[in-house]
């Protein structure tokens, strides 16, 4: 994989909770992080003209714009070269490997608003992913910078709430 500047640190993940509302938060991250753009619940159209806006933003402030979907659908939107993975598991994190990931998402980390209720991996579980992996770890799921800080293995983390 080529890349023009380093794999980003720092995550915003976008969703449909959100609407619009990450924008101004994506004006607000360093520059060099990175954002994860889902939003898989729009129209096709509405999706095309979100994910538009959040590209101006981003390059202004030299973040990292990834497209989450269907390779059919990300292709059609905007091509990237950086490969990611979400890993739950060591069977995903095995899989992300043969996909031959350059960056996985491990979650999640601690319980998560958008995710109530769900098993969480804590400290141990997220330590024991990342010790495994062969490419960058991203910590997501009730992230935070100070929370980041605690995990062993992580490259760096991600968030939703955290950022608005």
């Amino acid at each position: 994989m080529t890349r023009r500047q380093p794999v980003p640190k720092i995550w915003l993940f976008s969703d449909e909770r959100m609407g619009d509302a990450f924008l101004p938060a994506l004006a607000r991250l360093p520059k060099g992080s990175g954002l994860l753009f889902r939003h898989y619940g729009l129209a096709k159209a509405e999706r095309r003209a979100l994910f538009k806006a959040a590209r101006a933003i981003a390059r202004k402030r030299r973040v990292v714009v990834l497209l989450a979907g269907s390779v059919r659908e990300v292709s059609t939107m905007k091509r990237t070269s950086l490969k990611t993975a979400s890993v739950h598991t060591v069977r995903e994190l095995i899989a992300a490997d043969r996909a031959r990931a350059d960056l996985i998402f491990v979650s999640p980390v601690f319980p998560t608003r958008s995710h109530p209720g769900e098993r969480t991996l804590g400290r141990s579980g997220f330590a024991t992913l990342a010790r495994r992996a062969k490419v960058p770890v991203i910590a997501l799921g009730g992230m935070n910078a100070r929370r980041a800080r605690t995990l062993k293995g992580a490259y760096g983390w991600a968030g939703i709430d955290a950022w608005l």
